[in-house]
């Protein structure tokens, strides 16, 4: 008879990594990014725009639209300030307060 692996519930994993500080930091680290992924694609989706659309208005391709809504590629202030014209926004950036044990 062979034993069963046991399971152990997301919840409470997710918890025990919480403790742990590399982890926390690449969350935040992680957090961010698709913070940024969001919100390019909610401002997509506001303008009714396609991924395949947005590219043309912005005369790239498709794919690199969807590498930076996929959260795995930053980009520059310059290529945000053209998804914004495209999109018919503003691009606005903020900085917020972070606990002390943050940075």
């Amino acid at each position: 008879m062979t034993d069963k692996p046991r399971t152990i519930p997301a919840d409470a994993l997710f918890a025990r990594w919480r403790e742990e500080p590399d982890y926390r930091r690449a969350y935040a680290e992680a957090e961010a990014e698709f913070s940024i992924a969001a919100a390019l694609i909610a401002t997509r989706a506001q303008a009714g725009l396609t991924q395949a659309e947005l590219a043309r208005r912005m005369g790239t391709t498709q794919s690199a639209i969807a590498r930076m809504e996929s959260g795995r590629f930053k980009p520059s202030h310059g290529t945000l300030e053209k998804y914004a014209r495209a999109t018919g926004t503003r691009l606005r950036v903020s900085f917020e307060a972070i606990g002390k044990d943050a940075a």
